[in-house]
């Protein structure tokens, strides 16, 4: 069989192997070539070019992908149940970010939800099938190994958050401690004398930095920390109703709280209509997150607003720089929070 037709598609069209051949050069190259990899010689690049013009060879999408060994696809991991996915605007608010930037790189967004080890594990091998080309990794948990288990398939990813301070994996995150902190002088500041928080899911980094935050804003006013004012919850409604109860029926006395997250706040704001506490004239209110939440809220919501969207976008970018081997380094940025002052405080 002459050179013309070895590899030739069913349709008659040229292959890639055709053009490898007439280039002298293996389809790797030629893949790399036309997926615009820095990793070839311009002496190369001209020579495929030309075989590729010679043969009017048209890459294929798909077949472009096979041939870069390539999925055009991200996975967005949340190891969260379906309940707390939709329950909190958080979510849907990153993943508006990322799905913006994956859209316009032309990569599909496959959300895939953990709950169990046997489904990390089943996640990492599919993972490890070329099946997609990047992890995008939303509230981890704990010393969640995930991370560990995609460097060693060598699977590019990036995570939303830190899991602690030596975090090595990518990520981008938020300044926490900062934000908390940003809460707790703006009451103090307001004349408020007994400030209490409701703590997130104490396993997540993020949650125990804004513990930190709301402490060192108690030591730099010099109030007393004083465990009688925290509790601690999950980031749930549930939990700020509950934990909102708790403190009060400890220390009835508080004029102020800050939550963790806007849907903690919510709850909160409940369990004080229900205990007959006005805000703000008896408790002050903050939340996290300034998410839709803070604004519909009666009175609206004072909140830290962390960048939600851009976190996701800034994921995204740095997720699509490792896949195509185009940084200096994993990606760590923290970016800024700021307070949204509104009428609960």
């Amino acid at each position: 069989m002459g050179m013309g037709r070895r590899g030739a598609g069913r349709n008659g069209r040229p292959t890639l192997e055709q053009v490898a051949a007439r280039a002298g050069v293996g389809r790797g190259t030629v893949s790399r070539v036309i997926n615009g990899s820095p990793r070839v010689s311009d002496r190369t690049r001209t020579v495929v070019q030309q075989a590729i013009a010679d043969l009017g060879y048209v890459p294929h999408r798909a077949a472009r992908a096979l041939a870069a060994n390539r999925a055009d696809a991200v996975a967005l991991v949340v190891p969260e149940t379906e309940g707390r996915l939709f329950n909190d605007p958080y979510f849907s608010v990153i993943i508006r970010g990322i799905s913006a930037v994956l859209a316009d790189a032309d990569m599909q967004l496959l959300l895939t939800l953990i709950r169990s080890p046997k489904e990390r594990q089943r996640f990492a091998e599919y993972a490890a099938g070329n099946r997609v080309d990047g992890v995008l990794l939303v509230s981890l948990h704990g010393e969640d190994p995930l991370p560990e288990q995609l460097t060693e398939f060598g699977i590019p990813g990036v995570m939303n958050g830190r899991r602690s301070a030596a975090e090595t994996f990518p990520y981008v995150d938020v300044d926490n401690v900062g934000g908390a902190q940003l809460a707790v002088e703006h009451l103090i500041g307001r004349g408020r004398s007994t400030v209490a928080t409701i703590t997130g899911s104490l396993d997540m980094y993020g949650a125990r930095s804004r513990l930190d935050g709301y402490r060192e804003g108690l030591r730099a006013a010099g109030r007393p920390d004083d465990e009688d004012l925290v509790h601690y919850g999950d980031y749930s409604e549930e939990s700020g109703y509950n934990g909102m109860r708790e403190l009060l029926r400890r220390r009835p006395d508080l004029d102020a709280v800050f939550c963790a997250s806007d849907l903690m706040a919510a709850g909160a704001r409940q369990a004080l209509r229900e205990a007959g506490r006005s805000v703000p004239d008896d408790v002050a209110l903050v939340g996290f997150d300034d998410s839709a939440i803070a604004r519909h809220m009666d009175p609206p919501l004072t909140s830290v607003r962390q960048p939600i969207e851009e976190m996701g976008r800034a994921m995204a970018r740095a997720l699509l720089v490792e896949i195509n081997d185009a940084g200096d380094g994993p990606a760590r940025q923290v970016l800024p929070t700021e307070l949204m002052r509104r009428a609960s405080s």
